[in-house]
């Protein structure tokens, strides 16, 4: 109807559509009649058909056998092909059919006037044409669900012969019906349980079939088929989809399989009533969950407010090209307790800024130079003009290791106060079982990126009511890379269970990342003073200098010698003038070395002095380790960590144990979540 100009109202009919097609009484009726003549128009054939035949066939044995096997051998087919229709909508069909044609039979032989068939004409024939009109109009009842569709033999197959079929809503690729079970005999959890068997009618994957239950209603919900995978085409990935915005904007990680975009956001939003989020990102080997990953970070460092820490055991291996990009990234072990505890004393201070500040949760009017004076810290009502605070995102990768280093409480303590400090937690790994993360951390992380699993450990991965609407990873394994769930907040509930994919990093992605982190590097969002002093005051050189304690960063990497020949005029060189050692002068280079001398074979090291240090002197060599191990910006530290000192200066692994203690009480060394290992406090925090 877009496009003309109405000059009538539009009228629905039975089938939803327009019913006006002019703009008179007449041709309403007539449009309304329209879904009706085909039965009285099929009693009209047959009565004509009678009249020709006779003509033709009057008298004639031969015709009467020929239209009797015809009769018969029509009813018999019309009775065949519905057997796929409900058993009401059969056995009608078949009485139509075997009433007409033994009518027409009669008819061609003897003539329609004769006896009783002109009377069973003109009776029989609008009966059998009234009752189709009849059944046409009670397909829909007074609710709105279809009666009578033959979707309904297709329900009793699977066990859901009393449910009803609504509206349908019928998309490119997608078709979506109301369903209304019978009340007080069935609930939406029985259509769940046959979703399987429905697919498997329709000849289709179970992931393309998901029912989403009616929060309002025990019974009704909406069935959802997407008849055709429009994720098979593999995407490769060629950039990220805004560059330059914020970081409060949809990231874009890949598409759905009815071809949308599959969108995700982690901070909050205030206006849309949505809250910051956590995110969890699950799969197997092989389920393309390293490519899925790189589709959300590759996405949070083109935006110009966030900044990002990361934590990967594996050597950077999928993250090399984007090092640049990344505010502090540690490889594992040391790096990254000192990480999680310097995040830990962040937290408090990010949410001391922005209470001070009037937010409520981060926005992006945060990330700015506070001139608002609504957002000021002063108590005069002027603008404050404090420096801004980027969003943070810390990313720990195969975090399976890390829990197993550092232990729940410590994640589960982040993840639960980080959101209202404007700091998203993404934790990855390949199986979120109890017995990777306790059910408290699984619960801090509402957000879940599901890639393929073992079928299994698919109540690890999604929640309950996501699997129950269809969901179904464990289909997948590691036979579809890329293929996700995606199940965060901002997102429709009925998408939960609708499949996505991410698009696939290959070779040739790689320079597209190394641009992209060569960008980020240099517009993205410096770190704010608030998060600067308090990572700081909390691991001192572990964050101040951490690209230098990062060999891996290429900011950083030491350059290769540069190696020059030298030619016998260079040579000559060196043993004179302004290039000769003083110690050297007087040796012939051409003279042949010395032969051995007594006390050549003497160690120069490791010999026994024959006195051990005071504990006095070993207390201050204690010290002068802890300012090692500070000035290389290692800040966690135990007792395995001091296995070459104790051996080195004769001492027990009990003695430096209680070396570690006294300088706890000392102020010297804080504990941390770990059992036995302590952070070192900086020496001027601890001053």
């Amino acid at each position: 109807m877009a496009g003309r100009k109405h000059t009538t109202i539009d009228v629905l009919d039975d089938h939803g559509g327009s019913g006006s097609s002019g703009g008179t009484i007449t041709a309403y009726l007539l449009h309304r009649a329209k879904p009706h003549l085909p039965p009285w128009l099929g009693v009209a054939g047959t009565g004509l058909a009678g009249v020709l035949g006779n003509l033709r066939w009057a008298d004639s044995a031969a015709a009467g056998a020929g239209l009797t096997l015809a009769s018969v051998a029509l009813t018999g087919a019309t009775w065949w092909i519905g057997r796929n229709t409900t058993q009401q909508r059969r056995l009608h069909s078949a009485i139509t059919v075997a009433a007409g044609s033994a009518w027409l039979t009669g008819a061609c032989l003897a003539g329609p006037t004769s006896g009783p068939l002109d009377d069973l004409f003109l009776m029989g024939g609008p009966v059998v044409a009234l009752s189709w009109n009849l059944r046409m109009a009670m397909r829909r009842n007074g609710d709105g669900p279809a009666a009578g569709s033959g979707d309904k033999g297709l329900l009793e197959k699977v066990g859901l012969a009393r449910a009803a079929i609504g509206t349908t809503k019928v998309e490119p690729n997608r078709v979506t019906a109301q369903i209304a079970l019978e009340p007080g005999e069935q609930t939406t959890e029985d259509v769940s349980k046959v979703l399987p068997r429905l697919a498997s009618a329709l000849d289709l994957p179970t992931t393309a079939l998901r029912f989403q239950p009616d929060p309002d209603s025990a019974r009704r919900g909406e069935l959802v088929i997407v008849p055709e995978d429009m994720l098979s085409e593999v995407l490769e990935y060629d950039g990220p989809s805004q560059l330059g915005g914020s970081i409060a904007d949809p990231l874009v990680i890949g598409r759905y399989d009815d071809g949308s975009p599959l969108l995700l956001w982690l901070p909050g939003d205030p206006e849309a009533g949505r809250n910051a989020t956590h995110l969890l990102i699950a799969g197997g080997t092989g389920s393309g969950k390293g490519d899925g990953a790189l589709n959300v970070l590759t996405e949070i460092l083109s935006r110009t407010d966030v900044n990002v820490w990361l934590s990967d055991p594996k050597s950077f291996q999928d993250f090399r090209p984007l090092l640049p990009a990344f505010d502090w990234a540690e490889e594992g072990g040391a790096g990254t307790e000192a990480m999680v505890e310097a995040l830990q004393a962040v937290i408090p201070a990010r949410t001391r800024w922005l209470g001070a500040h009037r937010y409520r949760q981060w926005t992006v009017q945060a990330a700015a130079t506070q001139t608002d004076p609504a957002h000021s810290c002063r108590t005069d009502g002027t603008a404050c003009g404090c420096e801004g605070m980027a969003y943070l995102v810390a990313w720990f990768e195969e975090a399976a290791n890390t829990l197993r280093a550092l232990g729940d409480d410590a994640f589960t303590g982040i993840a639960q106060e980080a959101r209202a400090a404007g700091v998203s937690l993404v934790v990855s790994l390949q199986r979120p079982s109890y017995d990777q993360m306790s059910t408290s951390t699984r619960a801090s992380l509402p957000s879940v990126l599901a890639f393929g699993c073992d079928p299994r450990d698919e109540g690890f991965a999604l929640p309950e009511t996501v699997l129950d609407a269809g969901a179904h990873p464990g289909a997948w394994g590691n036979r579809r890379p890329g293929y996700c769930y995606l199940v965060s907040a901002g997102i429709p509930e009925d998408r939960y269970p609708a499949p996505g994919r991410t698009r696939r990093f290959t070779t040739r992605s790689m320079d597209v990342m190394e641009q992209l982190a060569d960008w980020a590097a240099a517009h993205g969002a410096p770190m704010d003073p608030v998060t600067v002093k308090a990572a700081t005051a909390t691991v001192g050189n572990a964050y101040t200098q951490r690209t230098q304690h990062n060999p891996n960063s290429p900011t950083t990497a030491p350059a290769a010698p540069h190696l020059s020949v030298v030619d016998a005029e260079d040579d000559e060189e060196m043993t004179e003038g302004m290039w000769l050692d003083a110690e050297d002068d007087g040796i012939d280079p051409d003279a042949d070395l010395p032969g051995d001398e007594p006390g050549d074979d003497a160690p120069l090291f490791g010999v026994e002095s024959g006195r051990k240090p005071s504990p006095e002197e070993a207390r201050i060599l204690f010290e002068e380790a802890l300012e090692e191990f500070e000035s290389e910006g290692r800040m966690i530290v135990g007792p395995k960590d001091f296995a070459d000192w104790c051996e080195t200066n004769d001492y027990s692994r009990p003695w430096v144990s209680a070396r570690l203690r006294e300088a706890a009480v000392d102020g010297r060394l804080e504990p941390t979540n770990q059992t036995g290992r302590w952070r070192i406090v900086p020496v001027l925090a601890a001053a």
